[in-house]
């Protein structure tokens, strides 16, 4: 059992040792950043064919929700400032 244990213990150590080695960071622009694009993908995606170009209507809505939320929350206020009572659906207010 002992054997068996120490042999694991071996194995495990050994594993990660070559993990640590993988990579030789030869092709590092500085210390820590070594990115560099697969062969055949640009280097800059902005203009290429990978490109998303997202749609500005799409991406503005979540600031659009959140301009909402803010109007929602500021009559909420309000009712609760004139009335005391907390009023969760003020659409119809």
């Amino acid at each position: 059992m002992n054997k068996l244990v120490m042999l694991g213990a071996v194995l495990l150590a050994l594993g990660l040792s070559g993990v640590a080695k993988a990579y030789d960071g030869t092709k590092c622009k500085e210390a820590g950043n070594c990115w560099e694009p697969k062969p055949g993908y640009p280097a800059q995606v902005a203009g290429s064919k990978y490109d998303p170009k997202h749609d500005p209507n799409e991406l503005n809505k979540q600031a659009q929700s959140i301009k909402e939320m803010e109007a929602r929350n500021a009559k909420r206020s309000e009712i609760m400032a004139k009335t005391g009572k907390f009023v969760y659906d003020v659409e119809g207010q």
